[in-house]
């Protein structure tokens, strides 16, 4: 399967699920290396009324930090499965961490690239950086460690 035939079956696969229901669509999806985005929606963005009836001014209304986490998780997940060695049949997300350096606001394109850093046996650390491509300014460094996991005896 060539890796835009993979992004196609991986877009398929979010149907009714959180990267499908925040509009994830992917463009590269590959062994080591994923590729995708999202445009920005009013289900994107963080609340403009917080508890106590504090209200930011409509102006304000940027990207919630979920959405862009949920971006990159989803990224290094399919990358992770896409990159499964001999023996391993499954994964799970086992730490993650991510630094956020500015935002995208409604109707801005928001990009992803995720990459494989270390494929060993029993764990995957995968890399991603979330871009505003309105802006081009990095919104967020993402990082995350898979546990590979292997069927039961």
């Amino acid at each position: 399967m060539s890796p835009s035939e993979r992004a196609a079956a991986g877009n398929a696969a979010q149907a009714g699920t959180l990267s499908g229901e925040l509009g994830i669509v992917w463009e590269l999806l590959e062994a080591g290396h994923v590729v995708g985005g999202l445009i920005v929606a009013h289900r994107h963005l963080a609340p403009l009324t917080l508890p106590g009836g504090v209200a930011r001014p409509p102006e304000a209304g940027f990207v919630h930090a979920g959405s862009v986490v949920s971006l990159a998780d989803t990224a290094c997940g399919f990358g992770c499965a896409a990159s499964l060695p001999p023996g391993a049949v499954d994964f799970t997300t086992v730490e993650l961490k991510s630094n956020f350096l500015s935002t995208a606001r409604l109707g801005e394109a928001v990009g992803c690239e995720a990459r494989l850093v270390h494929g060993g046996r029993t764990t995957q650390v995968w890399d991603a950086t979330v871009v505003n491509r309105a802006s081009g300014k990095t919104m967020a460094l993402f990082r995350c460690t898979q546990l590979l996991l292997s069927p039961r005896a």
